[in-house]
């Protein structure tokens, strides 16, 4: 399992639970899709590598002593602080009215939420949307390019890669000036992230590479298109 971004979890999971990857992919269009998986499948291998002997053990152990109430409120404050890229996206690709509800998922988990630690805004109603500026991009018209295994990253296309840009620096890491406190916060996120797809892991079948490009290309494309994919089948 490569390691992982925010990014990478909402895919796969997502992806694994609705059972998109089980849609095979003929010859021609994963030469056309994935033009460079000699080296993808490299940087793929090395990264999982690195994820069995590090990240994975350390997301075993957080989970085995984190109570399940703190590990749900410690995932409901990064997730909050996501909801600021989700705002800013559905500005960019003029949804005014996702754009309403994610202000208003940060301001009531925020404060009554105690900094998002209780999801108060989905018990509201209010539910979580997912946007980043990869869909952004595809929103505007722009191809998603090559699929391309990023180091440490994980899944990406040529297209979501260049999203991850702007993104980052709507993330809090940038704005932290105390390295120390920067560098915990970020290992807590990844750590609680990749905790989060422990159980979801299981469910992977045959070549990993495959599932795992073919959920995540399936899914971008479902997310991009908000759900209005049409089915070949």
């Amino acid at each position: 399992m490569p390691l992982i971004s925010k990014d990478w979890i909402g895919n796969i999971t997502a992806a694994i639970v609705a059972g998109l990857a089980m849609f095979g992919t003929s010859s021609l269009q994963a030469a056309e899709e994935d033009p460079w998986e000699g080296v993808n499948r490299v940087i793929f291998n090395f990264n999982d590598k690195v994820d069995t002997y590090t990240l994975k053990p350390l997301a075993q152990g957080y989970q085995k002593v984190t109570p399940a109430f703190l590990e749900d409120g410690i995932g409901n404050v990064f997730s909050n602080l996501g909801d600021v890229v989700v705002l800013t996206n559905d500005l960019l690709q003029g949804k005014v009215r996702d754009a309403g509800i994610d202000t208003s998922r940060i301001l009531f988990n925020t404060t009554f939420g105690i900094l998002g630690f209780f999801d108060v805004a989905t018990r509201m109603g209010l539910q979580k949307n997912d946007e980043d500026f990869g869909q952004t991009l595809g929103a505007w018209g722009l191809g998603s390019g090559p699929y391309v295994v990023l180091p440490l990253l994980g899944p990406s296309t040529v297209r979501d890669a260049a999203g991850r840009v702007p993104d980052a620096y709507l993330q809090p890491y940038p704005y932290m000036d105390h390295v120390p406190t920067r560098n915990v916060t970020r290992a807590v996120n990844v750590v609680d992230l990749r905790a989060g797809l422990l159980s979801a892991e299981r469910m992977i079948t045959g070549d990993k590479y495959i599932f795992v490009r073919n959920a995540y290309l399936q899914n971008r494309e479902f997310r991009v298109q908000d759900g209005q994919v049409e089915d070949d089948f």
